[in-house]
């Protein structure tokens, strides 16, 4: 039989341990956590040690032909997180789609402020609206799939998938993928698409968008009035000197 000092010192050398293991089954997707706490139910002269054994997810990053063999072999289900103008130009034909940040409407003075000064940059140039974090994404996700489900998440550059699978990996969500990335590195063709875009192109708006075809006339004009001098240079001194003069 112990006594008291015994079992302390017994219990002092197997004590609360916790240990973490490679799965062997998906080592990038998920690890094998071993835990061993003391029960509180005790018989006499004995505590009991129970161990604990469960699977903590992780997030599995994946190319463009990776997912396809998710979705295709796995059963992966596609949820979009980007926001809505994003979504509108180009999507994956039958996703979900739950953004993780929502048109920002607020009519606060600071809001209205930042609105303003977004609009007339980022808006303007990039085509970005102007967006706050969506207060129930983990809710409209578990509205729609069970935590058993296995999802891949997607967005444009790969950022917004990422911070949207650990909201969802905290809420118990265990089967979670992200395009690396995001859609701007998917070739086309490679997922049957809705829109009027390519998916790697849904990103690009305002007056970005135009830059290229300005750049390209521009240098069109330039190269033609080039040879237009080399190769009639009377013809072209002619028209310099019948051009006003300040």
């Amino acid at each position: 039989m112990l006594n008291s000092s015994s079992l302390s010192h017994t219990m002092g050398g197997i004590g609360p341990c916790c240990s973490t293991l490679p799965s062997r089954s998906n080592p990038r997707t998920s690890w094998l956590t071993l835990r061993t706490v003391p029960h509180r139910r005790t018989y006499p002269g004995k505590q009991v040690l129970q161990r604990k054994v469960g699977i903590k997810a992780e997030i599995n990053f994946v190319n463009a032909e990776e997912a396809k063999k998710l979705i295709a072999v796995d059963g992966y289900v596609i949820v979009d997180v980007r926001d809505k103008s994003q979504f509108d130009r180009a999507h994956i034909k039958s996703c979900y789609h739950v953004p993780l940040f929502i048109e920002n409407q607020d009519n606060d003075l600071g809001t209205i402020i930042k609105r303003t000064v977004h609009n007339n940059f980022s808006g303007l140039f990039f085509g970005l609206p102007f967006t706050k974090p969506n207060p129930e994404f983990v809710q409209s996700v578990k509205a729609q799939l069970s935590p058993q489900s296995k999802l891949l998440l997607v967005c444009q550059e790969g950022l917004r998938s990422t911070a949207a699978a650990d909201k969802l990996d905290k809420a118990g969500f265990e089967n979670i993928a992200c395009i690396t990335s995001g859609l701007q590195s998917v070739k086309p063709g490679t997922f049957e698409s809705v829109g009027s875009t390519e998916l790697q192109d849904a990103g690009k708006a305002g007056l970005v968008t135009i830059q290229g075809k300005i750049s390209a006339v521009l240098g069109t004009v330039l190269i033609c009035a080039y040879l237009f001098i080399t190769l009639f240079p009377e013809q072209a001194e002619k028209l310099l000197q019948m051009a006003p003069t300040s």
